[in-house]
């Protein structure tokens, strides 16, 4: 049978409120994926000017929307806090970030744990600093005047720490300036806003799931120590579509980015490299959170849920799972249709680099990081079908290593961190 048209419904609310975890993670993890590729090729300057216009052209956007589905629009310091506890940049516990706010115009953040931190520390300053100064000083503030065009971010104190344990990690403070000059939407937000992407609609909150089991909104005053569970099953359900599409949304400003410094050919290449790295990342992740088999069927609930495969507004994914789950000479169907994810003009999505011939080193890496023995063969689509895959675990097939890509994406602390707050 097919995927479900919502890959939420029918799901527990424990269950939806770890994947919105999850998929806040994944979305912070496309980074560490896709940097290492752009500093063997570039250099490190180059990648920390593509993190700067990647972060500054998602941000904004997807903040807008986080804002408006949950009802906390406004200027305020609270909400620009709200909108960062939401934020595939600040994924919960991994930076754990502790927020105070003194009134609607003022008010501090530090960071009692920060795992970006923890990647990139042993790399040793140089990187610390562009990452702790050269890319958060612009990209904070971009995340900030999606909120108030006034609103200033500014360091109390940050890394490289001195001494060498300092903590918390690093401190700032946010001010919005009534008489301040209005800072210009970055223009990296502005070409972002003209893509298919930043166009859905708003995510909806399915009428078949519970909306009496947790907040429908999140009005109500901040939450220091906000987690998923606070959130009833319908609204967590347009949550993770909505994480989702951060994600997508991050992903095509890396490609853009990258496109802006190289050929079209270069460009694909690095973007398969990203995609290939953190989907078998987040195929892990999410079976392990999932707890789910390391079979056909654990793969199709994989494949359900993967974010490089959502929201189904953005990505129209087919999973169609075999009569017979005991007979090893069925496979799983994988179909990929035209949706706005494939219908952006550059093609600079990951929907769009899966389409292609070299695309299938993302989707195997999806299914040999969870079933080492799996064979992924790309067979003829039907018509209309933009590519079609079979997906088998033939008797005696030996193992496969997981792809390189993975294993560098790994060096991330992100990789088997484990959540510990549950509401």
């Amino acid at each position: 049978m097919t995927a479900p048209a919502n890959p939420w419904v029918g799901r527990s609310h424990a269950e939806l409120a770890e994947l919105a975890r999850e998929l806040l993670m994944a979305g912070h993890m496309i980074d560490r994926s896709g940097m290492p590729h752009l500093i063997g090729r570039f250099g490190r300057e180059v990648m920390t000017e593509v993190a700067i216009g990647e972060w500054m052209a998602a941000s904004p956007v997807y903040t807008r929307r986080m804002q408006r589905l949950l009802g906390f629009e406004g200027e305020t310091v609270e909400v620009i806090f709200k909108g960062m506890q939401l934020d595939v940049g600040a994924p919960p516990e991994f930076l754990d970030f502790r927020y105070t706010v003194h009134d609607a115009n003022n008010g501090a953040f530090h960071l009692d744990h920060c795992g970006a931190l923890m990647d990139v520390e042993p790399m040793g300053e140089e990187y610390v600093e562009a990452m702790c100064h050269t890319i958060e000083d612009p990209t904070f503030d971009a995340t900030a005047t999606a909120t108030n065009p006034r609103a200033q971010v500014r360091p109390v104190h940050r890394p490289p720490r001195v001494p060498a344990d300092r903590a918390p990690h690093c401190e700032w403070t946010v001010t919005i300036v009534p008489d301040a000059k209005p800072r210009e939407v970055p223009w990296q937000a502005e070409r972002m806003g003209l893509s298919l992407a930043a166009q859905l609609p708003l995510a909806t909150c399915p009428a078949d799931l519970p909306g009496d089991d947790g907040w429908r909104d999140y009005a109500g005053p901040l939450d220091q120590d906000l987690v998923m569970e606070r959130f009833s099953s319908t609204v967590l359900a347009a949550i993770c579509d909505e994480v989702a599409l951060q994600g997508q949304l991050l992903a095509r400003a890396y490609l853009l980015e990258v496109a802006d410094r190289t050929d079209h050919d270069a460009t694909v290449e690095i973007g398969t490299a990203q995609a290939t790295g953190v989907a078998g990342l987040d195929a892990k992740r999410l079976a392990r959170a999932l707890d789910l088999p390391a079979d056909l069927d654990g793969l199709a609930r994989v494949l359900e849920v993967h974010p490089m495969l959502g929201p189904r507004t953005y990505v129209d994914l087919r999973v169609i799972r075999p009569a017979d789950p005991s007979d090893p000479e069925q496979g799983l169907v994988v179909q990929l249709w035209p949706a706005p994810a494939t219908d952006e003009a550059d093609g600079l999505t990951w929907p769009a680099l899966l389409a292609l011939p070299s695309g299938d080193r993302i989707l195997e890496s999806i299914a040999i990081c969870l079933i080492p023995t799996a064979v992924v063969e790309r067979v003829e689509s039907p018509g209309g079908c933009l590519a079609e895959w079979c997906i088998t675990m033939p008797v005696g097939q030996p193992p496969a290593d997981q792809p390189d890509e993975v294993t560098l994406t790994e060096f991330s602390t992100g990789a088997t961190f484990a959540f510990e707050r549950r509401g």
